[in-house]
């Protein structure tokens, strides 16, 4: 019923950039996604919070500040991380997390969902 799909990760040298999208698709309900997010974990390494925006307010992890722009359209229900000045400590697969909202009224629900991820990697 659920679906976020990620994509445009890669192959980019150090010092290049990528724009990763990801979409949200419910079917069988109403629903709005509150709040986007990406998150990251490459090898060996906890899985952390890359980006997260909500209606217009963006947070970043201090690894990426300056570096990586998180954006959205509710409308289309996609956000996009723009990441550049990339260097092979971004190495990892960038996973889609979203706050969505589903039904309505007093059995409306919020969940938490995740899309499969999608493979950046920065060679040096």
């Amino acid at each position: 019923q659920v679906q976020l799909v990620e994509s445009g990760g890669g192959l980019v040298e150090t010092g290049g950039s990528l724009r990763l999208s990801c979409t949200a698709s419910v079917s069988g309900t109403v629903f709005h996604v509150n709040v986007m997010r990406w998150y990251r974990q490459g090898v060996g390494r906890q899985r952390e919070l890359v980006a997260e925006i909500s209606s217009g307010a963006q947070k970043y992890a201090d690894s990426v500040k300056g570096r990586f722009t998180i954006s959205r359209d509710i409308a289309k229900n996609t956000a996009w991380l723009q990441m550049n000045s990339l260097s092979p400590e971004d190495t990892a697969v960038y996973y889609c997390n979203a706050d969505i909202t589903t039904g309505w009224g007093r059995t409306a629900a919020v969940d938490d969902y995740w899309g499969q991820g999608t493979q950046v990697t920065v060679s040096s």
